[in-house]
């Protein structure tokens, strides 16, 4: 059943704003300080909008005069995908039906009625289109941050900093040139590590990437979370200490990542500034930028002058590269595209439980199914989630979540919840990697009894969920096949200027990639 929204004048105006606005609602909210930006900029526009129409004696707008003209776009856009003439993926067999529909095509479209329905009834703008995903190449509708413009040339320099191995100069174990941010951000995986502890410098193969100097090497004291999709959030990092005005912690203003976070940068952005200097890849700006298709791409996009090659740059140009990055080939993204065929009846099934039954919508929303919101779910830390596999110890910050970071009691061993694309390319979920597939995720929440039992303040969201064994099966295939985009290598160069292997370029990982440096 449609659940009708009960929003006033202002949410009305919020709404079509979200239609015509570059800026998403759903991407500028900053939690830390519960100021919803948006809003208060509807509030304003609203006022405008009333006095206009008092003048003039118009009738305002209602909430439903939006949400019908929403649904009915939207079901006439799915009416036209199901004309394609392309077969039900449901009917396995591939044998058509001549005698008219089969049950199959026709329990199909009732499921995609009623996931139509549920989709607009969950979505804040009264729409299924809130959960859908723009084109890689359509900058304009990408969400971006106003520090960082997204541009052609500045989102192709990017995806070449990102994949180049030749940045890695500042190697503490001897590798020199041999990693890079996709070594812990591997499209193969999702855009994850692929492994409980991601490595970088230090690390050896691709395949089975093994740690071969302890310590020295490059680790984390956590999961490595995707890069993907990440342009649908203003904080990053599992505890959110990236991102935002008002983002400042225990309030060190002399730490260089909140001073970026003082200036307005969005999470993605201070992240991958912060991150070429944690991850030793700062030093190889400059050498890299000796390249002729380096220097060429940095003066395009940031002027032809000295100054402009340096670590904010190149990391802002990472930035906008991530912003492309998108799971938008995913089973479901098609879906919405309008692709009745794209999902399978079992994966529509699926999609119903998570935005009906499961109410995994409440914390994973919007295009990536993510959000700024933070929770305890009472899941290890990544040394009882990973033992043997993890090298080093966890920090008590690092233990603590948010809490550990903003120095809230209230938000201790509150972790970031996470996007939901392509979970099924690295098998290691949850900030301490302590759940090893997806069916075991969907089971845990649905137990809801925690592993830690020293982990106290848990979300109000973790609750049993009494799914039914029918219903898990439906969920895990809708998670681990609908949401699984098969074709990110369309996000990673086929060379590099440098010559060198792209990701990883240590010699097992040549053998691995089956890539000769130079060649």
């Amino acid at each position: 059943m449609f659940v009708e929204k009960k929003w006033g004048f202002v949410e009305i105006i919020n709404l079509a704003l979200s239609k015509t606005m570059s800026f998403p609602a759903y991407s500028i909210t900053y939690p830390s300080t519960q100021v919803k930006f948006q809003y208060l900029r509807s509030l304003a526009l609203s006022a405008c909008i009333v006095l206009f129409l008092t003048v003039v004696g118009c009738d305002s707008p209602t909430v439903a005069d939006y949400q019908e003209s929403e649904d009915s776009a939207f079901d006439e856009y799915q009416k036209a995908g199901k004309k394609s003439g392309k077969s039900d993926k449901s009917d396995k067999s591939g044998k058509s039906d001549k005698s008219g529909k089969s049950g199959k095509s026709q329990k199909s479209d009732r499921s995609d009625s009623d996931l139509i329905q549920l989709l607009a009834a969950v979505s804040p703008t009264g729409s299924a289109r809130y959960f859908q995903m723009p084109d890689s190449d359509r900058l304009r509708d990408i969400p971006q941050d106003p520090l960082n413009p997204l541009s052609r040339h500045k989102v192709q320099l990017g995806k070449l900093l990102f994949h180049e191995t030749g940045l890695g100069i500042n190697s503490e174990t001897g590798s020199l040139a041999t990693f890079s941010c996709a070594s812990c951000h591997m499209a193969e995986k999702g855009f994850q590590a692929g492994a409980a502890q991601g490595v970088a410098d230090g690390g050896s193969g691709f395949s089975m990437r093994e740690n071969i100097h302890g310590e020295l090497s490059d680790i984390q004291p956590i999961r490595t979370p995707s890069a993907m999709n990440a342009g649908f959030q203003q904080l990053t990092l599992w505890n959110g200490q990236f991102g935002g005005q008002g983002n400042e912690g225990l309030g060190d203003g002399s730490v260089d990542f909140v001073q970026l976070n003082q200036e307005g940068f969005a999470g993605l952005e201070v992240q991958a500034i912060k991150g070429l200097q944690v991850h030793r890849l700062e030093g190889g700006i400059e050498v890299v930028s000796n390249l002729k298709k380096y220097d060429k791409l940095f003066q395009e996009v940031f002027g032809r002058s000295d100054d402009s090659i340096n670590r904010r740059n190149a990391g802002l140009a990472i930035a906008a590269y991530e912003r492309t990055v998108m799971a938008n080939k995913a089973p479901f993204q098609k879906w919405l595209s309008g692709e009745s065929s794209a999902m399978s009846q079992q994966e529509k099934m699926g999609a119903l439980v998570f935005f009906g039954k499961g109410n995994c919508v409440a914390c994973h929303s919007g295009p990536a199914l993510s959000s700024d919101s933070f929770h305890a779910l009472g899941l290890y830390d990544l040394d009882l989630g990973a033992p043997g596999e993890m090298i080093g110890a966890v920090p008590n910050q690092v233990r603590g979540g948010r809490g550990g970071f903003s120095g809230n009691a209230a938000d201790d061993y509150t972790f970031k919840t996470p996007q939901l694309y392509n979970l099924a390319d690295s098998p290691f979920y949850g900030h301490g990697a302590s759940l090893r597939s997806i069916r075991e995720v969907v089971e845990y929440k649905n137990r809801a009894i925690p592993q830690n039992p020293s982990v106290a303040g848990l979300s109000q969201q973790f609750y049993s969920l009494n799914l039914t064994t029918e219903e898990v099966d439906a969920l895990v295939e809708f998670l681990e096949y609908g949401l699984r985009d098969p074709d990110l290598m369309r996000y990673v160069p086929s060379k590099l200027p440098s010559g060198n292997c792209v990701s990883l370029n240590d010699l097992q990982s040549q053998s691995d990639l089956m890539c000769t440096a130079g060649g």
